[in-house]
């Protein structure tokens, strides 16, 4: 757009990054993150990489950030918290593993998510440790009252957990600061529901499912390469025995024979059973 000497306006300022996305546009995943892994810091093509792999998987961010619809903060300010664990999981990712940026960028914006409210949800200041204690506490008092069928005493917990009793006692009293939706509390706006509890579903096994993959991928480096393969083509893309031994031009048996090995591996290094 050109100036006239009357009635000029100035020239939009041109973003340069723009151009870059409009090239980068039909770049798959791997491809953006394999520019984001190379490039250095200050690129702008690493930035536009950086900001389309971001608006592809924005809706993973909120799908995340949608668990803690009944949270007291903004939907804005826990997108933001979101985003922060989505550029760390990109910036983290390794290609090598075998899975895709999603399954790996979940767990990283839901623990994001997590440090925030664990960092801001203290009404009065307590060091890191005691918080981390305070988790400890409670999600021991939760599996004792189950096993024991009463709540288990400080001296109980102090056993299971390796700590003292009195450990014990200042997680309680730390406990304390905090402000926690009762599970009892009436909701407002649930006609059919009575309290919080009402609401609560089961337990989601994809959930379950991303914790196993990542626990994987911390021994995914000891496997040997065809092993790698045969396990990624058998559990990640559903590919029968017969299916892998055609592509990798092996018999069926020694799919089987490499599969059961790697399992037999994999399984005491996941469950920590010899």
């Amino acid at each position: 757009m050109s100036i006239s000497a009357a009635g000029a306006r100035p020239r939009p300022a041109r973003d340069p990054a723009a151009g870059y996305r409009r090239d980068l546009q039909a770049l798959g995943d791997a491809e953006l993150l394999a520019l984001t892994a190379s490039l250095p810091v200050s690129s702008q093509v690493r930035e536009a990489a950086l900001d389309l792999l971001v608006v592809r998987y924005r809706n993973l961010v909120r799908s995340c950030v949608r668990r803690y619809s009944r949270s007291p903060e903004s939907a804005e300010d826990l997108m933001q918290v979101g985003y922060v664990g989505l550029l760390k999981a990109i910036n983290n990712f390794d290609p090598a593993l075998g899975f895709g940026l999603a399954a790996y960028a979940e767990p990283c914006i839901t623990g994001e998510l997590k440090r925030h409210f664990r960092d801001k949800s203290w009404t009065v200041r307590v060091g890191r440790p005691l918080q981390e204690r305070v988790l400890e506490v409670r999600k021991a008092t939760h599996r004792l009252t189950q096993q024991l069928g009463r709540m288990p005493a400080d001296s109980e917990l102090a056993g299971v957990l390796g700590i003292g009793d009195a450990d014990v006692r200042e997680a309680r009293q730390a406990e304390l600061v905090l402000q926690p939706l009762s599970l009892d509390a009436p909701l407002r706006g649930q006609p059919g529901a009575a309290s919080l509890s009402d609401l609560l579903g089961a337990e989601d096994g994809r959930l379950e499912h991303l914790l196993g993959m990542h626990a994987i991928a911390t021994h995914w480096s000891e496997l040997p390469v065809r092993e790698q393969q045969i396990v990624v083509l058998r559990y990640y893309r559903g590919m029968t025995q017969a299916q892998i031994g055609q592509q990798l031009g092996i018999s069926q048996m020694q799919v089987s024979r490499l599969l059961a090995r790697a399992l037999r591996y994999l399984r005491p290094r996941l469950t920590g059973q010899p």
